[in-house]
């Protein structure tokens, strides 16, 4: 239970809108994915397509997080400005802010990219 709540505190950190992007593309991979692993044998046109698309949505997911990343980061730098110093605290604050959601990026393209590496081995 506790490392459901450190999971959904972090999701929240990162940008809640961001990141739900993040997470529709992975849950997009993972039904194209499971779609893909239906239709191993018996039709590859539909196959490939299905293969094809798990790449695209996790690639895409990738893409928004930096995305994010990078409004989050410009979000930080305004605060920065607005307050008139660089208060450490605030500066480490804005920058583990800012990767929570790359890392949920990498995570989604890693799991999307081996999934397509097994589909592509079996």
């Amino acid at each position: 239970m506790v490392f459901l709540n450190v999971i959904t505190d972090r999701f929240q950190e990162g940008g809640s809108l961001g990141m739900t992007l993040v997470l529709i593309c992975l849950l997009l991979g993972i039904y194209f994915a499971i779609k893909a692993f239906s239709k191993l044998k018996s039709d590859l046109p539909t196959f490939m397509k299905y293969k094809k698309l798990v790449n695209q949505v996790v690639l895409l997911g990738l893409v928004i997080s930096f995305l994010n990343s990078l409004l989050g980061m410009i979000q930080a730098f305004d605060a920065l400005e607005a307050t008139g110093g660089a208060d450490p605290s605030l500066v480490a604050g804005g920058l583990k802010v800012t990767l929570l959601s790359p890392i949920f990026g990498l995570l989604v393209f890693i799991l999307g990219h081996a999934t397509t590496f097994i589909l592509t081995w079996i």
